[in-house]
C-alpha cells in the first residue's frame, strides 16, 4: 500500500538508522543503549508515524436555508493486529465550528456565491487555518444549492481542492441518509440494535430515515420546514413558500408576500404542517395535505420504531437548545410536534441523538489507499482514471444464491437511496461469501445488467470484496454483451457513503490503485444520548 508522507519532520538520518538497529546478545534481550535521548525520541516518533496518521479535515454544508462548516482533526491507525495495511479512524476531534449562516441569495433567487466565499474565508481565518493546512474535506449541497447554476458557482469556490474534496449534491433520499448519520442515529442504532426513525426538520423540508441495526433501510421527504413562512417585525410576510400556500389553502386561510396574516390563521397553518409530520411518524398513509406535500414515495414501515430522533434546525427547539426566533415558524412547529409525544399520540420514545442543526459531515478521510486483487476485469475503452465515484450498497445477501430479479430490485433501491445523478458514474459494492459457482455469478451479473442502463456511455463499475471480479466482468461483457465499458474490481473493502478514485492499471501486476474517501461524522457525542419526553 502506498502512503503519502504526512509529517513535516525529516526522516531519521543514516547515522541514526545505523545506531537505531538493535543488537541481540546471548541473553536474547534487546538493548538500545547506543542511542542518545534525542535519537530515542526520533525513533519512537518515526515508528509511531508508520502506524498512525493525523489529518485536518473540513465539512461544509450549504443548503436552502442555512450554511455552516466545521473543522476536525482525525486520527487514523493501521490495523496491525489484523496484519493489515489498512487504516481505520480511531479518534476524531472537532477543532472549530462556524456560526450558522442564513444562506445568502441574490435577487434572481440564485445563491450569492461571493458572500458565501467571504463567509468561508472568514471561517478559515477564525479557525486559524489556511487552505494548505486542510488535508481533505467534504462539501454537501442540498435543496436550492444543488440546482445547476448554484452548484456550478459553488464548485468554483473549491476548484483548487477538487482532488482532495468530496463534493456531493444530495437529493432528498441522500439528504435523509446523511442526516441520520450526522445526527448520531445510525451509530446509536448500531450499538443498541434498536430501530430508530430519524426526523430531520430543516427550513424547507422534513427528511425521514428508518434505521435498523445501524443501516438506513428506507427514506422519505415531505415539504414541511421551519422557514416556509417568514415574517418581519411588523408581522408582514417576507417569504411564503409554495408548500406554505398549500397548507393555508387546506385550512381556508390566505397568505401572500407583503400581507399581514391573522395570528389564528398562522396557528392553523402551523398545526396542519405539524400534523403532516406527526402522521408520518405514526406510520399513517399520506392523505390530503400530507399527500400533496410528499416529495418522494411514502415511507414504508412494517413495524413502529423503538425510538424517534430529531435533527435539523427545528430539533434545536424540540430539545430546548434554542430559544431565539427568527421570524419563522420553527418554534411553534417544534412545540406542536413535541406535544404529540407528551400526550401519547406518538408511542415511540423521543430520543436526543446529540446533534441537531449540525447533523452533517465533519469532513472526509482520504488516507485510505487499497490495491485491487489481480483477478479484475477492465474494458479497454474504460476512461481511467475515475474520480469521486459514489459507492452504493445494495442489500444483497452475500452468502446465498443470487436471483437476478432480487439483485436488480436491490440495486435500483440503493441507487434511489443515494440519489445518483444519471450522468455520473457510480460504483456498486457487493459483499461476497461462499464459492464462485457459475449460477451465483450469472445471477449477480444478470441482476446488474437489468438494473443498470446498459446503453450508457459511462462504465459499469462493480467492486466486490471476494475474488470474483474477473469472472463477473467476463459474464457482463462477453456473455451478456452489455453496451458499456465494464470495471469489475475485487479485493476492495468499502462501506456506505464512501467515494472512490480508480487509478490507471499498474503493469505487469495487472492491479489498479483505489483511493477511498470516506465521509466522516461526529458520532462520539451520541454515546451519551438521552431519552426523554418533549416539554
Amino acid at each position: 500500500m502506498f502512503l503519502r508522507d504526512e509529517g513535516a519532520e525529516s526522516p531519521l538520518s543514516r547515522d541514526v538508522r545505523v545506531r537505531a538497529s538493535v543488537r541481540v546478545h546471548d541473553d536474547d534481550e534487546l538493548h538500545f543503549h547506543d542511542l542518545n535521548e534525542q535519537d530515542k525520541n526520533a525513533l519512537a516518533n518515526f515508528i509511531w508515524k508508520t502506524d498512525n496518521v493525523e489529518l485536518t479535515t473540513v465539512g461544509i454544508d450549504i443548503g436552502s436555508s442555512t450554511s455552516h462548516l466545521m473543522f476536525a482533526r482525525v486520527h487514523l491507525q493501521r490495523k496491525t493486529q489484523a496484519l493489515s495495511s489498512g487504516f481505520v479512524v480511531v479518534d476524531r476531534k472537532i477543532l472549530w465550528k462556524s456560526p450558522i449562516l442564513l444562506t445568502p441569495f441574490l435577487p434572481d433567487n440564485t445563491i450569492d456565491a461571493a458572500r458565501l466565499k467571504a463567509f468561508i474565508e472568514d471561517a478559515y481565518r477564525a479557525a486559524g487555518l489556511s487552505r494548505a493546512d486542510v488535508d481533505s474535506g467534504a462539501v454537501i449541497l442540498t435543496g436550492e444549492a444543488i440546482k445547476r447554476t448554484n452548484a456550478e458557482a459553488i464548485a468554483q469556490l473549491f476548484a483548487e481542492e477538487s482532488g482532495k474534496f468530496v463534493c456531493a449534491s444530495a437529493g432528498h433520499h441522500l439528504e435523509c441518509a446523511l442526516a441520520a448519520h450526522g445526527s448520531g442515529a445510525v451509530a446509536m442504532s448500531r450499538r443498541t440494535h434498536r430501530t430508530i426513525l430519524n426526523v430531520d426538520i430543516g427550513g424547507g423540508t422534513t427528511k425521514f430515515a428508518l434505521v435498523e441495526n445501524g443501516q438506513v433501510r428506507a427514506t422519505c421527504a415531505v415539504a414541511v420546514g421551519g422557514r416556509l413562512l417568514v415574517r418581519d417585525e411588523e408581522g408582514r410576510c417576507v417569504r411564503v413558500d409554495e408548500s406554505a400556500q398549500q397548507a393555508a389553502e387546506a385550512v381556508g386561510a390566505s397568505l401572500n408576500v407583503g400581507g399581514k396574516p391573522r395570528e389564528q390563521d398562522i396557528e392553523r397553518i402551523v398545526e396542519a404542517l405539524a400534523e403532516v409530520v406527526i402522521g408520518f411518524i405514526r406510520g399513517q398513509a399520506p392523505a390530503g395535505l400530507a399527500k400533496t406535500l410528499l416529495l418522494t414515495e411514502a415511507l414504508p414501515m412494517t413495524a413502529p420504531p423503538h425510538w424517534v430522533t430529531f435533527s435539523g434546525g427545528v430539533a434545536e427547539y424540540i430539545f430546548r437548545r434554542e430559544a431565539a426566533t427568527f421570524g419563522d415558524i420553527a418554534l411553534p412547529l417544534a412545540d406542536r410536534i413535541g406535544r404529540a409525544f407528551a400526550d401519547g399520540r406518538i408511542g415511540a420514545t423521543l430520543t436526543d441523538p446529540g446533534h441537531g442543526i449540525r447533523a452533517t459531515v465533519i469532513g472526509a478521510s482520504q488516507f485510505s489507499v487499497q490495491v485491487s486483487g489481480k483477478t479484475i476485469h477492465i474494458s479497454p475503452a474504460t476512461p481511467l482514471p475515475l474520480h469521486n465515484v459514489p459507492v452504493v450498497f445494495p442489500a444483497v445477501a452475500p452468502n446465498k444464491d443470487f436471483s437476478a430479479a432480487e439483485v436488480a430490485a436491490e440495486v435500483r433501491a440503493a441507487l434511489t437511496r443515494a440519489d445518483v445523478n444519471p450522468t455520473q458514474a457510480v460504483a456498486v459494492a457487493i459483499r461476497w461469501h461462499g464459492d464462485p459457482h457459475y449460477s451465483r455469478l450469472r445471477g449477480l451479473a444478470e441482476g446488474l445488467a437489468i438494473a443498470l442502463d446498459t446503453a450508457h456511455a459511462l462504465p459499469l463499475i462493480l467492486m466486490v470484496d471476494g475474488d470474483v471480479g474477473k469472472l463477473v466482468g467476463h459474464i457482463l461483457e462477453d456473455e451478456l454483451k452489455i453496451g458499456r465499458p465494464v470495471v469489475s474490481i475485487d479485493g476492495i473493502q468499502l462501506k456506505e457513503l464512501d467515494y472512490v478514485d480508480i487509478g490507471n492499471i499498474v503493469e505487469p501486476a495487472n492491479v489498479v490503485p483505489v483511493v477511498i474517501k470516506s465521509l466522516l461524522f461526529d458520532n462520539q457525542n451520541s454515546v451519551r444520548f438521552s431519552t426523554r419526553k418533549a416539554q
